[in-house]
């Protein structure tokens, strides 16, 4: 594992003076958050507060520390930001630190990237004297994703002619289904950027995590950038919270009774009652002076086409790429998915959702691509899938947490979603789209579906892009304005 501090802010005038040779400059963001922290409470300028934290940058220290240690007042480090190079992590460990929120990261994508044989050796398996067997294991996984990658080449070559004119193009959608069997212990890399306050935060929830791997990565985490910005991490400690909480509701968990019966892929738990009504109430709200309660009264005293007619205003104006109004963030909608570790790495990405994952789970089978049945390697797949789920309870017996490196990208585990309606757009416009990865692509059709069930006016263009321009036309009478283009960030969600 790398972890390499690869920027970080700086004020303008630091730059400039090092611009000009001069080396005699305090090279920390630290100054930032002084002087910005000092905002609230004296009457002198922005920038002579900038000026008096570069001139005074041990005090500026001390000033960060007090601000956010004694007053409390944390938000002051988020005016810090570094940028990381992550090299060598496994996919496991990406999932980890790919949950928190206030964080931008574009990872190696497994669609586009070619598989190297590159893994982790984690160091609890090494230490029960399997990394024999798992060396084994990793390295027949990675012999049938290069058999898998070659024959599928040739069949989509074969079956979809406009696709065998791209090369590029060819070899991505084999390498869409092969990677299915690559292992999550399967390195990454991935470039990083978090402002100071969110990776104190890391830090410190990777210092209690079961993982050696992800406890590692804070720790190096933590060297970087304490050597450039010490007064602003401060709470980098592991703790009982952290490090106990959710073992103790496991140990509750396992003294009751549970009785299963889902295995839908995707299931909606909860949604916003009276949804379309309450989407209509909430931008009238918007533009009017009138409460809520009236607003909502109002929408109930409207007959069918009155509401068209409202919800037609509301997205009459919306080209594809546009989010649509934030009055529907206020449409709350709760999901259960059984989804494969390969369809997980880009839910995991839509990090406005709220997304609460279980372990990863044998029981629940694993993920077969259509193509991989096509090409008559069924057999093989499985063999592979049998291999990996035998090493998985030997590591099982002895230590629960490291055995999921031993699991692949077709193996499941149940999730917990929620998310609003108008993030659900965003997700549909990317998910549902023809290019998306087949499971993914069913796994948001299946959402747009059981939303539109709830809440059909509101959900009236949701769906994939390419299919955005039919969708409207067919509400306005016309194409919308822009009929292609692609959205922005598309490609660094993919993986």
């Amino acid at each position: 594992m790398e972890v390499i501090l690869a920027g970080f802010n700086l004020d303008i005038n630091i730059i400039r003076k090092l611009q000009e040779g001069n080396k005699d400059v305090p090279i920390t963001p630290e100054t930032l958050s002084a002087a910005y922290a000092r905002i609230s409470r004296y009457p002198a300028r922005v920038d002579e507060l900038r000026k008096k934290a570069r001139e005074e940058v041990d005090k500026a220290r001390k000033s960060n520390r007090t601000i956010i240690f004694e007053m409390g007042h944390h938000s002051v480090a988020e005016h810090a930001v570094f940028n990381f190079d992550l090299i060598g992590i496994s996919r496991l460990a990406v999932e980890t630190l790919q949950s928190f929120r206030l964080a931008s990261y574009t990872e190696k994508s497994q669609r586009y990237i070619t598989l190297k044989d590159d893994y982790v050796l984690p160091r609890e398996i090494y230490e029960m004297n399997l990394r024999d067997e798992f060396r084994g294991l990793i390295e027949s996984q990675n012999s049938l994703y290069h058999s898998l990658f070659s024959e599928l080449k040739s069949y989509h070559a074969e079956n979809d002619p406009l696709l065998a004119q791209n090369k590029r193009d060819l070899a991505n959608r084999a390498k869409e289904d092969a990677r299915y069997v690559a292992s999550l212990a399967t390195q990454s890399q991935l470039g990083m950027t978090v402002n100071a306050r969110e990776l104190e935060l890391m830090i410190r929830r990777f210092a209690s995590h079961p993982l050696e791997e992800v406890r590692e990565l804070g720790r190096n985490l933590h060297s970087e950038a304490k050597k450039i910005a010490p007064s602003i991490l401060l709470f980098c400690e592991a703790n009982p919270y952290d490090a106990e909480t959710y073992t103790a509701l496991a140990d509750y968990a396992s003294k009751l009774v549970f009785e299963d019966t889902s295995q839908a892929q995707v299931t909606l738990i909860h949604s916003t009652d009276e949804a379309d009504n309450r989407s209509l109430a909430a931008l009238l709200h918007r533009v009017s002076a009138s409460s809520y309660e009236a607003c909502m009264k109002t929408v109930e005293g409207m007959n069918d086409d009155q509401r068209l007619e409202l919800i037609k205003i509301a997205f009459e104006r919306a080209e594809l790429y546009d989010a649509m109004l934030p009055e529907l963030e206020h449409l709350h909608l709760t999901f259960e998915f059984i989804c494969s570790a390969s369809c997980f790495a880009q839910l995991k990405r839509h990090r406005m959702a709220s997304i609460s994952p279980q372990p990863y789970d044998p029981s629940l089978g694993f993920a077969i691509p259509q193509p991989i049945k096509d090409i008559g390697r069924l057999a093989d797949y499985k063999r592979i899938m049998e291999q990996s789920l035998t090493l998985y309870h030997r590591i099982a017996k002895r230590s629960q947490v490291p055995a999921s490196y031993a699991l692949t990208n077709a193996h499941r585990r149940r999730v917990l979603v929620s998310l609003d309606a108008r993030e659900l757009y965003l997700f549909s416009r990317l998910r549902s789209d023809a290019h998306a990865q087949a499971e993914i692509q069913d796994v948001s059709n299946q959402m747009v579906s059981l939303c539109r069930a709830v809440m059909p006016l509101t959900m009236m263009l949701a769906g994939g892009k390419d299919a955005y321009p039919e969708m409207y036309a067919h509400l306005f009478g016309h194409p919308p304005r822009i009929v292609d283009a692609e959205l922005p960030g598309e490609r660094s969600i993919d993986t």
